[in-house]
């Protein structure tokens, strides 16, 4: 997906940031094991997200290896587990149809990176795609639908976020147990919509100048990719509104170990994000804090 969804893990104390870190690595461990290194470049912060609230409420055992990122310390990582390589196949399956629908965005040249990246990731895909056939179809299913609302520039922002929300909400299909495979659905379609809507906010501007379909500017009348205030105020409602929808369904589910860092992204992190967005000053951030937190990974391994 697109890497906003964090926790703020400056905040965290220090046992819950190195949990976090140890499934973020088990995660890239267990990409790199099923689909070999290239598949490893995909990960971010939304995959993680995403095998956490997969994952079973105590923490699995963890291993230590030295790996590309740090080939000279040993790092420890979650061990392989059967939410993590759900969370992987469900991974590869989402990048390799959103680098398909970022290739139909773009005319031949400007398409020509993702679908170099599509190919590459091409036999990932097609053996995560072997692994979990009704999440792959659901997924190409709603993004052809969101294609096509895109097509005939659709100004309505809840039947695009629908989409999207819907194709993520199916990520919680092969969940064993009923309650928990509703809470997760629940919480995964809201999280679905809100990613949808922020990154849409985010390439306001961008998609101005390209001419690519946004509903969020043609439903507020943006064409210049500049907020007004009354617009911004309305989105920001409607971004929140989201989070209250995903938070009222994580309440209804014990997580475990794994409580203190979703809380702090669903009550925390996701609004930072928002803010940083609608500010316009997201992507600093994003990577400032991305050298940051490698940098204290390395000092701290």
């Amino acid at each position: 997906m697109y890497g906003y969804v964090r926790p703020p893990l400056g905040t965290l104390p220090e046992e819950e940031t190195e949990r976090f870190r140890r499934i973020y690595c088990g995660l890239c461990h267990t990409l790199g094991r099923r689909y070999g290194t290239a598949a490893r470049f995909i990960l971010n912060y939304d995959f993680t997200f995403l095998a956490i609230l997969l994952s079973d409420p105590t923490e699995e055992s963890f291993c230590k290896s030295r790996c590309l990122v740090s080939p000279f310390r040993r790092r420890s990582f979650q061990a392989s587990s059967g939410a993590l390589e759900l969370a992987a196949d469900e991974s590869v399956i989402l990048a390799y149809w959103q680098l398909r629908d970022g290739a139909a965005d773009y005319d031949w040249f400007h398409g020509l990176k993702y679908r170099g990246i599509s190919e590459i990731l091409e036999p990932a895909y097609r053996r995560a795609a072997s692994f979990r056939p009704g999440f792959d179809e659901r997924t190409r299913c709603q993004l052809e639908l969101l294609g096509q609302l895109e097509a005939e520039r659709c100004p309505s922002i809840d039947r695009a976020a629908d989409a999207f929300a819907a194709l993520l909400g199916a990520a919680a299909q092969e969940v064993g147990d009923p309650v928990r495979r509703r809470v997760l659905e629940q919480l995964l379609y809201h999280l679905g919509r809100w990613v949808y809507l922020v990154d849409a906010a985010d390439d306001l501007k961008k998609d101005a100048v390209s001419g690519n379909y946004n509903p969020v500017a043609l439903r507020f009348g943006l064409a210049s990719g500049v907020w007004t205030a009354e617009a911004r105020r309305e989105f920001a409602a409607t971004l929140d509104h989201s989070i209250h929808m995903m938070t009222t369904a994580f309440e209804l589910w014990d997580f475990g170990v794994w409580t203190p860092v979703l809380e702090s992204t669903l009550y925390t992190g996701l609004f930072q994000v928002g803010k940083a967005v609608l500010d316009g000053t997201f992507q600093a951030v994003r990577r400032g804090r991305i050298r940051k937190n490698h940098k204290n990974e390395e000092e701290t391994t």
